[in-house]
């Protein structure tokens, strides 16, 4: 559900505004107004009323057949100039298109917001199936080599506190313990990269490796993503790991460099 609006230490118009567009990225296309009323916590009336302003702003859009609304592409310049202007976005961009041409898998970079990550931006590679993945997404932590990569930056009781168990089962694979999540994290911070299988969608597994900025924090985590046969199977993914995780730890400090990092 959407986070309905408040008006604690907050402008209440403002809040109620965004509570509406957060609604329309929530999932489904197109909403009616009792959806979005319902979504908000806001009053039907209320809802109207802002979507109407929202429309008039070039925000959203009323299809003239249905009366759904959507989000207007008048949205998209200003997450366009949010992404591009992002400094982890400015340094990844180059080197996860070359990396994706090069091995042939897709290739992504990521930031912690909150609870979840959020993609900057990906690419895929001739071999990575179909992603749906587009900048702005967002995935767990937890399930992810990319999210173990940013909860690296993190001691044991603020990951405790961030995600409080249990920790949500994407598929029989997923980490649901904080004790093996340690354990997990313990090896990132000693090999320098992560390893997923299967852990957030059955047959695809990743490698990923954490971005520092020039204080040494992890501000960021890029991943090589693919099917599980090619980083996983005895005959062909173990042969290539190695290589490939020369590839994503290489890729991860040249962005570091970027931002500073010794």
């Amino acid at each position: 559900m959407v986070n309905r609006a408040t008006d604690v230490g907050t402008n209440q118009s403002v809040e109620r505004a965004v509570s509406v567009l957060r609604a329309l990225d929530s999932g489904r296309a197109e909403l009616r107004v009792s959806d979005v009323a319902e979504l908000t916590g806001l009053g039907s009336s209320t809802t109207s009323r802002l979507l109407s302003t929202l429309e008039r702003l070039d925000m959203v859009e009323r299809d003239p057949v249905s009366n759904l609304y959507r989000l207007s592409l008048g949205i998209l310049s200003l997450a366009a100039t949010a992404t591009n202007r992002h400094p982890v976005h400015r340094a990844a961009r180059m080197v996860l298109q070359d990396l994706a041409t090069r091995t042939g898998l897709g290739a992504n970079v990521a930031v912690r917001r909150g609870t979840e990550l959020t993609f900057l931006c990906n690419f895929e590679g001739t071999r990575a199936p179909k992603s749906y993945t587009q900048a702005g997404h967002t995935a767990p932590l937890h399930a992810t080599g990319i999210g173990k990569c940013l909860l690296a930056g993190l001691g044991p009781e603020e990951r405790r506190e961030l995600l409080p168990e249990p920790l949500v089962a994407h598929t029989d694979f997923t980490t649901t313990s904080h004790e093996l999540l340690d354990t997990e994290i313990d090896i990132v911070r000693r090999t320098g990269y992560a390893i997923e299988a299967e852990e957030r969608a059955l047959g695809r597994a990743s490698l990923a490796a954490p971005v520092r900025d020039a204080s040494g924090d992890v501000v960021a985590a890029i991943s090589l993503w693919g099917p599980a046969s090619l980083l996983g199977d005895p005959a062909e993914g173990e042969g290539r790991r190695p290589a490939l995780v020369r590839e994503v730890i290489e890729a991860a400090d040249a962005i570091s460099q970027a931002l500073g990092a010794l």
